[in-house]
């Protein structure tokens, strides 16, 4: 994904959040359905569960953003970690919902609007602070989703960057205009 040159910290933030979404949508597309539901120990989280974690928390965070505490009464977050969807289909259906309203409640916004105040469990943020706490939260997960895709996908797995001992004849097709950067 190339990078757009901006000063604008809202339209770099949707950018942001859309290359994370981009990242985990290929990670997830290289693994076979039951590995979504794997788990590397009992501790561990399986992809699935850190989806639905995600959406319930854009769910929350997302809805009513300017006018709503970003916690919302009506979340379970300890069921987030519980009986995740029982198909692929089912939870990227979750998964597209929670980033519909994650985007639907950022796009309109411009940069006059970072001053705003916003609540988090009832703490005062600004709303560039909630987005650097959300971006903050979805690049831990989004790690995590990567990491466990790459250790299922094992000698199957497509970078989801620059490729392995590749970097300088990535570096020369940049230069040379052939290769878009991620």
């Amino acid at each position: 994904m190339t990078l757009k040159f901006t000063t604008s910290y809202v339209e770099d933030s949707l950018a942001i959040f859309r290359q994370y979404k981009a990242r985990a949508d290929r990670a997830m597309q290289q693994v076979a359905d039951e590995q979504l539901f794997l788990t590397l120990d009992e501790e561990s989280n399986s992809i699935a569960i850190i989806v639905k974690h995600m959406a319930g928390n854009m769910r929350s965070r997302w809805t009513d953003f300017l006018t709503t505490d970003g916690e919302k009464p009506s979340r379970n977050r300890d069921s987030e970690f519980v009986d995740p969807p029982a198909t692929r289909a089912a939870l990227l259906e979750l998964w597209e919902s929670g980033w519909a309203i994650l985007f639907g409640a950022l796009e309109p916004l411009t940069d006059a609007d970072l001053g705003r105040t916003v609540t988090i469990r009832g703490e005062a943020h600004s709303v560039m602070q909630a987005i650097n706490r959300q971006l903050a939260h979805y690049a831990e997960h989004m790690g995590q989703i990567v990491l466990l895709a790459k250790h299922y996908a094992c000698d199957h797995w497509q970078t989801l960057s620059v490729p392995r001992n590749r970097s300088a004849e990535f570096n020369r097709r940049v230069a040379a205009g052939e290769a878009s950067q991620r």
